[in-house]
C-alpha cells in the first residue's frame, strides 16, 4: 500500500508540473507581449517661419539597443518628409529611418496683428503607453483634420493641419516604466504650416500605415 505521505508528495508534484506546463508558460508569455512598443511614423510638412523640433527614437534603455536623434531649429523655409519604423521585440530590435528635406534660410517676422484664438487636443492610451498632443495659438487661419483610433492593442494618430499662427505638436510612446521611450517628439512652429503626420504605436503590424 502507498503511504499517505507518498500520495501527498505525488499530488504536490502534479500541481507543480501543471503550474509550469508549456501552456501556462505560453499564456503568461503572450500576455506580456500585449501592447508592445512598436512605432511607425510618416510625416510631411511645408513650413515658412521659425521652428524648433526634435525626435528621439530608441529600442532600449541606456547603452542598450539602437538610438537616433534628429532635429531642426531656426528661421527657415522647409519641405520635409520623414519615414521611420521602430520594432522593440524581446528577441529582436530593428530601426529604419529616412529624412528627405529642402531647407533654406528665411528671416522670421512676427505678424503685426495678434490673435487670442486657440485650439488644443490631447489623446492618451494607457494600454499601449502612447500620448499625442497638438495645440494652436495666435491663430489667424486654421484648417484642421485630426483622426484618432485607440484600443487595448494599438493607437493610430493622423494629423492634417494648415495653419497661420503658432503650433505645438508633441508625442511620446513608452510601453511601461521598465522600458525606454521608443519615440519622443516635440515641435514648435511659428508661421505658415502645412503638416501631415501619421503615427501608429502598439502591438499591430508596423507596416499598415499608408504613406502621406
Amino acid at each position: 500500500m502507498v503511504s499517505r505521505f507518498r500520495l501527498s508528495m505525488l499530488f504536490s508534484l502534479l500541481l507543480i508540473s501543471a503550474y509550469f506546463s508549456p501552456q501556462s508558460t505560453l499564456a503568461a508569455s503572450s500576455s506580456t507581449q500585449d501592447a508592445r512598443g512598436n512605432v511607425t511614423e510618416h510625416s510631411w510638412m511645408y513650413f515658412q517661419g521659425y521652428m524648433d523640433d526634435m525626435r528621439i527614437y530608441q529600442t532600449g534603455k541606456g547603452h542598450e539597443g539602437q538610438k537616433l536623434v534628429t532635429g531642426t531649429r531656426g528661421s527657415v523655409t522647409v519641405s520635409r518628409t520623414i519615414d521611420a519604423q521602430v520594432f522593440t521585440g524581446d528577441d529582436y530590435r530593428d530601426m529604419s529611418f529616412n529624412e528627405w528635406g529642402v531647407y533654406s534660410y528665411k528671416p522670421y517676422q512676427p505678424p503685426l496683428i495678434q490673435s487670442d484664438l486657440k485650439n488644443a487636443l490631447c489623446a492618451k492610451n494607457y494600454d499601449v503607453g502612447s500620448v499625442i498632443s497638438e495645440s494652436y495659438s495666435n491663430i489667424r487661419e486654421l484648417i484642421k483634420d485630426t483622426n484618432i483610433y485607440q484600443d487595448q492593442q494599438v493607437s493610430v494618430y493622423e494629423i492634417n493641419t494648415e495653419l497661420m499662427g503658432t503650433a505645438k505638436i508633441g508625442s511620446r510612446i513608452q510601453e511601461s516604466s521598465n522600458r525606454a521611450p521608443v519615440y519622443v517628439m516635440g515641435g514648435t512652429y511659428v508661421g505658415n504650416l502645412n503638416l501631415r503626420m501619421d503615427i501608429e504605436a502598439g502591438n499591430a503590424s508596423i507596416l499598415t500605415l499608408p504613406c502621406p
